[in-house]
């Protein structure tokens, strides 16, 4: 097998076997600090896949930045073929600000590919797809939900290959959701690069959720031994197999007042449950939210105070021969036993 050669990025060499962060330049604010974007290469001895795992695109999602530091700090990437390139802040302006969006008040994850002489959005974009993801031959894209809402543990993909759909299921969320990729976003771009890309969605905006970051740092593990990066020591694959859904719904407010929720993202509902009530604020009218169809709870609000027409629960449709209370139980129970996440580690 052929030596690894060094690993170059930002005006800087990387020799096999070694680690290091790497500052990218991205702006300098008007009172002359400047921000980079910062990624943490590890580079195996042994040649194999570059993978990026990526986090904070939005600014107020940190469940994923904290899922790459626990990463980073796993024992097996010792033994790393290939190189891993984690980038736990892309989006700094807004991880600093608490803010979704960029100063320029821009989504960055609708600017993609960008552009060098474009927005500051545009330039981020651009900065990310050249130094990163044409750089890499798979990428994990890390969100959660936007502040006030959470999402199940869950992988969404637009498979073109088999092996793509092989690496969701490896990763073990308890639902693979197919989904349209949307314009501007970093899948559409990096799909014209030919590379794949997971996005993982777990847990709320500005929180963190410990089931989530163990579903992300495990399903990050089972995808880089899937890839031949690390050794199967250690990591377990999922007991069951991901529930598949290829489309989903909202349920919304049917008129505005404080809302009482009766199911939790991960409860299986029927056509004809009662999801959840709104009530005026004097309590002489009481509206139910009704599913109109079968699914799995994916995603839910968690402000208690509703207008009309607000998104309360996000409802995806999955098979009829997948069980959502068992697989969900036993994936979770898996989390629970695993020797990986002792509290030295975790804190």
């Amino acid at each position: 097998m052929a030596a690894q050669s060094a690993f170059k990025i930002g005006g800087h060499s990387v020799a096999p076997g070694t680690r290091r962060t790497v500052d990218l330049p991205v702006s300098v604010m008007s009172d002359h600090t400047p921000i980079t974007m910062s990624v943490h290469v590890v580079h195996g001895k042994q040649p194999g896949p570059t993978l990026f795992v990526s986090a904070a695109i939005h600014g107020d999602e940190v469940m994923g930045v904290e899922v790459v530091r626990r990463i980073l700090r796993t024992p097996s990437l010792d033994t790393l073929r290939g190189t891993l390139l984690a980038v736990p802040i892309v989006n700094t302006f807004g991880f600093l600000h608490h803010s979704r969006y960029l100063p320029d008040r821009r989504d960055l994850n609708r600017t993609f590919p960008g552009s060098a002489a474009g927005s500051l959005a545009a330039r981020l974009a651009h900065q990310f797809m050249t130094e990163i993801v044409s750089r890499s031959d798979v990428g994990i894209d890390l969100h959660s939900a936007a502040i006030h809402r959470t999402n199940l543990p869950q992988i969404r993909v637009s498979p073109r290959k088999p092996e793509t759909m092989a690496l969701a299921e490896a990763f073990g969320a308890p639902i693979v959701m197919t989904s349209k990729i949307r314009d501007g976003s970093l899948r559409q771009a990096a799909q014209r690069h030919d590379v794949d890309i997971l996005l993982f969605e777990a847990g709320e905006g500005l929180r963190f959720d410990e089931l989530a970051v163990r579903t992300g740092v495990m399903g990050t593990l089972r995808v880089m031994r899937q890839l031949g990066m690390l050794k199967a020591k250690g990591i377990t694959k999922p007991h069951v197999a991901p529930m598949r859904s290829s489309s989903s719904f909202w349920l919304r407010a049917p008129a505005g007042g404080l809302l009482r929720t009766l199911k939790a993202p991960g409860s299986h509902v029927e056509q004809g449950d009662i999801l959840g009530l709104v009530s005026d604020p004097f309590g002489d009218v009481e509206t139910e939210i009704i599913a109109d169809e079968a699914g799995l709870i994916v995603g839910r609000t968690n402000l208690p105070v509703v207008n009309e027409g607000d998104g309360l629960f996000h409802v995806a449709r999955i098979r009829q021969r997948d069980d959502p209370a068992a697989t969900i139980d036993l994936l979770a129970g898996q989390l629970e036993e695993d020797p990986l996440f002792d509290e030295d580690e975790i804190i």
